[in-house]
């Protein structure tokens, strides 16, 4: 997860006053429930927080993590079926969804030195004494998801994170790339954007590295002695741009799905293989030619050159694509049927699949959820059923590029966008001490305070507490928390479809991210000894779902949510005046003032319905349809211009970087690409999304104050 800095503005004069006589005299309320179901609430909250166990988390880790599972492997039928039998013996409906998914796997990927001398590379990641799974004989030697076939040699450029500004370096240096072999290291983008950039700049192939100033010794003690990355440690990955089975976009790879042809795919056609640093130093220490700027060395210990030669390389990679590209993935489900509100859901979600054992990455997430399963499952065995539907998903493919959770929303879009309540995203929920939570602003609030009920593993108070001791923030502010670019399974449903969502979880230095030493080993020694993070995790996620599952009105903070988007306004402004555009945004500044002053006064049409013993029935439910619609509206059909899947238009990923997060993106998108025409028909467009999310709020407002 990518953390992303956001302090809370300080609330106009008489917004403020508002906001406050409503805090003050509902302080010993929950958000969302009248005076008596609040009390059950708490009851019920406190009770399903006892459950999640530390020893049955690390019995689910240490069963999952038995051997590398990834994506179209065999293995990863072996954890299908542990999910879907602890959820059956628990109680739970349970279903598995299979989706047939163009998944080509190397059956080859091989890299020599050439010259000055010749040396073929070990790419495999080697055991670890102490660690016995990293010894298994089952690790596979891969190329990265979605590398492009082929047989290269040539001579060797170093490009330093491979970068677009770094390609721009180059040309400014004179060198070219064109029919030549790049090594980049990892960090500052998505490796799918090294990718793309190495082949737009006309390379002939693309090696990847760690290096150790980014993710190794230069940072801590290395694997078995520490956390960081070993010599030999290696990060696979997908080098894909974009979510779900690329042959079936924008619909779901059921079987008999129609398929787009192959040469239309928007993959790389380049091989592309990770290495370790240790095997990169074998290319890189004999590099020369250019010199490079000093910002581009790294922390081997020589001097590094960019080139070309006199090192040259052969890369090699070969893919099942002509005999096996289509595999099998599964998803599983684990359901309590709401008593009151079947048809409303939410859902709690995280990856199966790993690049090797995943400990971390995503069996950490696994294990939450199937605590709050379980937790919640009891509850209900002993009378205490939900009133809306909890479904507790794990997804495969998610390594590839999000593929199974995608899969499912795009077939299942219809039943989300009327009925999804919300999804809690579970991709890595321990690997460190350091909680930290993101996701839509609507919901941050209701997750500041379920935590400030759970204490923190450290002993340190409650979790709240200790995330703001280590935050440090100021009175007056909250801690920061991330925004919904993309990057994880909640990306079909936030970004695709508009549904709010939540992710959190405990974080810590992640040399073992995406290689073979990501094991039960590791996350005992260093990610969670005792597994009392795992536990945690799984009772916010348990009372999150009872939370939002069991309100009288959906507990949404529209007020926060346009106070955080009316912030990045001034960013917008600031990069039109840069290009010499007099580009007007008061339009949409206003349509964001409206929807908070609408937010604002349905929190206290809520309040007091709900201090009401009388509030019926039918006005939540037709309050709780309208609220259903405030996200749906902030996303629009066709889409973003530059990738059309992603409908929402107020987060996305950086199309240039695939890490970071650009806010309102279909203006600021328009902006960078220097078109003031196009700049202000977005301006026009994403106000009247806000106005269209302002009625909402104001229809959910008025069936409340219904008598």
């Amino acid at each position: 997860m990518t953390e992303r800095a956001h302090r809370l503005a300080t609330c106009a004069a008489v917004i403020g006053s508002l906001i406050g006589a409503t805090q003050s005299a509902h302080a010993q309320t929950l958000v969302g429930y009248g005076a008596r179901t609040a009390v059950s609430q708490r009851a019920l909250e406190q009770s399903v927080a006892r459950r999640p166990d530390a020893a049955r988390a690390m019995a689910h880790s240490r069963a999952l993590t038995a051997r590398s599972h990834i994506a179209g492997t065999p293995a990863q039928a072996i954890t299908r079926d542990y999910v879907l039998d602890r959820m059956r013996e628990w109680g739970l409906e349970t279903e598995v969804r299979e989706y047939q998914v163009w998944l080509p796997h190397s059956t080859e990927a091989r890299v020599w030195r050439l010259a000055p001398d010749t040396l073929e590379l070990v790419l495999a990641e080697g055991p670890v004494a102490g660690d016995p799974v990293t010894a298994e004989s089952g690790q596979l030697v891969m190329a990265n998801g979605y590398s492009g076939a082929g047989d290269v040699s040539a001579e060797v450029v170093y490009v330093n994170y491979g970068l677009i500004e770094d390609y721009a370096r180059l040309d400014s240096l004179g060198v070219s790339v064109r029919g030549r072999v790049v090594i980049a290291r990892y960090g500052r983008s998505f490796r799918g954007i090294k990718a793309r950039e190495a082949e737009r700049n006309g390379a002939a192939a693309l090696l990847l590295y760690s290096d150790p100033a980014d993710d190794g010794y230069v940072r801590g003690d290395v694997y078995p002695d520490g956390p960081m990355r070993p010599p030999t440690g290696v990060q696979r990955g997908s080098v894909m741009n974009g979510a779900g089975d690329p042959t079936t976009p924008g619909w779901a790879s059921v079987p008999g799905a129609r398929r787009v042809p192959l040469d239309s795919l928007v993959v790389p056609r380049i091989p592309v293989i990770p290495l370790s640093w240790s095997n990169a130093a074998e290319l890189l220490r004999d590099i020369r030619g250019t010199s490079i700027p000093q910002q581009w060395q790294g922390g081997l210990p020589f001097r590094y050159h960019i080139g070309p030669g006199p090192v040259r390389a052969r890369v090699l990679v070969r893919l099942d694509t002509a005999t096996n590209a289509i595999k099998s993935i599964w998803n599983t489900f684990g359901v309590i049927r709401g008593a009151t509100y079947p048809d409303q859901l939410v859902i709690l979600g995280a990856h199966r699949d790993s690049w090797g054992p995943g400990a971390v990455d995503d069996i950490s997430g696994t294990v939450s959820i199937l605590e709050a399963a379980r937790a919640i499952a009891e509850e209900a065995r002993a009378g205490r059923r939900p009133k809306r539907t909890i479904v507790f998903a794990t997804w495969d493919a998610e390594e590839w590029g999000l593929i199974g959770s995608t899969e499912y929303v795009e077939q299942d879009s219809a039943r989300l966008t009327s009925g999804a309540v919300a999804y809690l995203n579970q991709d890595v929920a321990a690997q460190g001490p350091s909680f930290g939570g993101g996701g839509s602003p609507s919901l941050r609030a209701v997750l500041r305070d379920v935590v400030k009920g759970i204490d923190d593993p450290s002993g340190r108070g409650t979790i709240y507490a200790a995330w703001r001791a280590a935050s440090a923030v100021a009175d007056t502010a909250e801690p920061a928390m991330g925004d919904p670019g993309g990057g994880s399974d909640f990306a079909g449903f936030y970004n695709h479809l508009g549904i709010p969502h939540l992710d959190w979880g405990f974080g810590g230095p992640g040399g073992a991210y995406h290689s073979a030493y990501d094991t039960y080993e590791w996350m005992s020694r260093f990610g969670d000894p005792g597994f009392h993070r795992h536990a945690a995790a799984a009772r916010i996620g348990a009372t999150l779902a009872l939370r939002l599952a069991n309100a009288d009105v959906l507990p949404y903070d529209y007020a926060e949510f346009a106070r955080t988007i009316k912030r990045h306004l001034d960013g917008a402004q600031r990069a039109a005046r840069d290009r010499g555009w007099a580009l007007s945004i008061d339009t949409l500044g206003r349509a964001i003032d409206e929807m908070e002053r609408a937010a604002v006064a349905l929190a206290n049409a809520r309040d007091t319905a709900l201090a009401r013993s009388s509030v019926s029935r039918r006005a939540t439910e037709r309050a709780n349809a309208a609220l259903l619609r405030v996200e749906r509206a902030l996303t629009r059909p066709e889409g973003l211009r530059t990738r059309p899947w992603v409908r929402g238009l107020i987060y996305a990923a950086d199309e240039n970087n695939g890490y970071s997060t650009m806010v309102i993106p279909s203006v600021n998108e328009a902006i960078r690409s220097g078109d003031r025409a196009l700049a202000v028909r977005e301006v026009a467009d994403l106000a009247a999304r806000f106005a269209a999310a302002t009625r909402a709020l104001d229809a959910a407002a008025a069936a409340l104050r219904e008598r």
